[in-house]
């Protein structure tokens, strides 16, 4: 059979081909130590298993579940942005749970572009976007993000350019990989951008909790825009990246236009995973206080490893991963392999991000104290 042309505009995910070289040399014997994946360690909150365990014995647990989620999970996420954000969003027609923010950058991007509609992209950034533009045959337009910007995009500059064609704007703060925050001047500037050149732009915004005291949102408290959108998710946040919980908040409009595709996609979450999400929106800030603890732990031995690299890192980035700017003479493939080949330890290079990213690699967070320090010894032999 012949390939539909879309796939030969995209390559398989960066991480699915390198994990399966990472799962051979250990196969082989290669004691790696995976710094490279966003993918928590720790365990969910027990309340949350709890919960999941005792909904299995729910009458209705296996049958289809509702295409917007059950009314509990939704209630849940209102009261956690309410709790969290200071931002209150409507249940029932301002809220839609999804099965992972991954898949609803997908939906989103199916309900609002046509073939040959731009998409502007943040450069370095996720590579998702530009994969699902790629195959709904969207042109891409990378913005670029500079470290004397705090790799925050260049509004002004962008407003001088032919916008005209734009359809979507991704952004992703507090942004991956680079670890950096926006202000809230900044989140105000972008939604009157949106609104002037009639672009939906969508934050993605997974990492508001980790090493981050001040979470934050880009929706407006006064009113919702049409032309501002966010995603959110579990998956960091609460140590539930399997478990595919995802959330999508914007105005009644946008979320019913995007239920349109997510309809005709999914059948529904399971509902015990739905049960568990909500135990976990209920609990208080501790929760956050206690998983940062044992992140701050292992962030200060990342950073002793990072400099016995020779690498460059600011100290107060957030989220899961350290964003390190490479010794002159080496490219981040250099040091990524070197690492992988001789020290049997593996990390993830800055340029799978975009062109910017290039000359720097990333460290994650989601490995232990042990491992984290047998990285260390390693490096130092």
């Amino acid at each position: 059979m012949i390939t539909a042309k879309r796939l030969d505009t995209v390559q398989e995910y960066y991480f699915s081909k390198k994990l399966r070289e990472v799962a051979d040399l250990r196969a082989k014997g290669k004691p790696i130590i995976n710094l490279g994946i966003g993918s928590p360690d720790l365990a969910p909150p027990p309340a949350v298993i709890e919960a999941l365990n005792t909904a299995l014995e729910n009458s209705a647990a296996h049958q289809y579940q509702p295409y917007k989620g059950i009314t509990e999970l939704r209630n849940a996420i209102s009261e956690f942005y309410k709790k969290f954000y200071q931002l209150d969003l409507d249940p029932d027609a301002e809220i839609l749970p999804l099965m992972g923010s991954k898949e609803g950058i997908m939906h989103i991007s199916m309900t609002f572009l046509n073939p040959g509609d731009e998409v502007l992209l943040p450069n370095p950034g996720y590579p998702t976007y530009s994969s699902v533009s790629k195959l709904l045959e969207a042109k891409e337009r990378n913005y670029e993000l500079k470290p004397e910007n705090n790799w925050l995009p260049d509004l002004d500059k962008l407003s001088k350019e032919d916008l005209s064609k734009v359809k979507i704007m991704w952004v992703n703060y507090p942004h991956m990989p680079t670890g950096s925050v926006a202000p809230d001047s900044f989140f105000e500037k972008l939604t009157r951008f949106a609104e002037e050149h009639k672009i939906l732009v969508i934050n993605d915004n997974p990492y508001s909790f980790i090493q981050n005291d001040h979470p934050k949102t880009i929706l407006r408290k006064e009113g919702l825009s049409d032309y501002v959108m966010e995603l959110n998710s579990l998956s960091k946040s609460f140590n539930m990246a399997g478990w595919r919980v995802g959330i999508l908040a914007g105005s009644e409009k946008n979320i019913n236009a995007v239920l349109k595709v997510k309809s005709n996609m999914d059948s529904g979450m399971f509902y015990p995973v739905q049960a568990g999400a909500v135990e976990a929106l209920k609990l208080s800030g501790s929760w956050f206080e206690e998983i940062n603890k044992v992140y701050t732990r292992r962030k200060k031995k990342i950073l002793e490893l990072i400099s016995e690299l020779n690498c460059e890192v600011k100290g107060d980035q957030v989220g899961l991963f350290l964003w390190a700017k490479t010794p002159k003479e080496k490219t981040s493939s250099d040091i990524v392999d070197d690492l992988l080949y001789n020290k049997d330890i593996f990390i993830t290079p800055g340029f799978i991000f975009g062109s910017q990213g290039e000359g720097y690699v990333r460290f994650s967070l989601c490995a232990t104290e042990d491992d984290i320090d047998e990285a260390l010894k390693r490096i130092k032999l």
